[in-house]
């Protein structure tokens, strides 16, 4: 609403006008975090200090729900911790490509999910949400009046007040024994870096994988001519692949966070437009410039030597 000061400073002065709506912008969210956003948080800490058994709600993407482990993780070494998995969440925005739609998880990808969240020993109960009373709705961090362009572990934290040791596992899994000391890429086409180009990879004579959709894997088979490709069953499946490799590479993807969450050895394609991920740990690089990319690959790949 414009009132007649703020319509003369408008029309008579632009920067004072400019202060004026700043202003009434700060007073909206700030009356939306203290009636909304605030009282949430006190109940979260009220349920941590409060319950021995917590339930969780994430309702997607995969790859924030995999960055909202090692929460759940560390709060499991004094809570019983249930996580239950929202589906048919419509985003406010449209994504393109994304592997379910106009929703952030469609059940689908759920089912091929479960199998990896399930094989979490620190997590006693995973399933589908159908109602369940939650004491701990992860969703929450994408209502906050903040910008959420930092790390996304880093939501859940300030959802909680819990500190969380990031560079330690927070996945575990079996290996894989067919693709035991293979490089394995996925490159989903969201969040990719333009400065970057992977035909350098055609000097290397390892094999080399892509586990992600066979429209990833056509896309970067036009630069690496030696890619192969492998349609996994599952996200379990997934994740053996990525534990048993040899160097994992991967841009802003579910895949990555996997990567991340086992602490492989990894080099992670950075973000020009979201840097929400960062590898957090050993043998694990970021990269937004090509020098810099092969530097690393070559630094990794002797490291890991077979």
């Amino acid at each position: 609403m414009i009132t007649l000061r703020k319509f003369f400073y408008k029309l008579f002065d632009k920067n004072k006008y400019q202060e004026l709506k700043n202003l009434d912008k700060k007073k909206v969210i700030l009356d939306h975090y203290k009636s909304n956003i605030y009282n949430s948080i006190l109940k979260i800490r009220e349920k941590i200090e409060g319950k021995s058994e917590l339930n969780f709600l994430h309702s997607g993407h995969l790859g924030d729900i995999v960055y909202s482990l090692p929460l759940i993780k560390e709060l499991s070494k004094t809570h019983k911790c249930n996580l239950f998995i929202g589906v048919g969440k419509k985003m406010p925005v449209k994504y393109t490509n994304h592997p379910s739609g106009h929703v952030y998880l469609d059940k689908r990808i759920v089912e091929l999910f479960l199998p990896l969240i399930k094989n979490q020993i620190f997590i006693q109960k995973v399933a589908i949400y159908n109602n369940e009373e939650i004491d701990i709705n992860l969703d929450l961090f994408r209502e906050m009046p903040i910008d959420i362009k930092f790390h996304s572990t880093r939501w859940y934290i300030h959802l909680t007040g819990v500190q969380i040791d990031m560079g330690q596992p927070y996945l575990e899994v079996g290996e894989h024994d067919e693709f035991k000391n293979s490089i394995v890429i996925v490159r989903s086409p969201r969040y990719r870096n333009d400065f970057i180009n992977y035909s350098f990879l055609n000097k290397t004579k390892d094999k080399i994988i892509c586990i992600g959709l066979k429209s990833e894997y056509e896309d970067l088979k036009k630069t690496i001519k030696n890619l192969e490709f492998y349609n996994c069953k599952d996200f379990l499946e997934l994740a053996k692949i990525i534990k048993s490799c040899r160097l994992f590479i991967g841009n802003e993807c579910f895949a990555y966070s996997v990567a991340e969450g086992l602490k492989v050895p990894r080099l992670l394609e950075a973000s020009p437009d979201f840097p929400v991920v960062f590898p957090i740990g050993d043998r694990a690089y970021d990269f937004y410039h090509q020098v810099h990319f092969e530097m690393f690959f070559k630094k990794l790949y002797s490291e890991t030597k077979i």
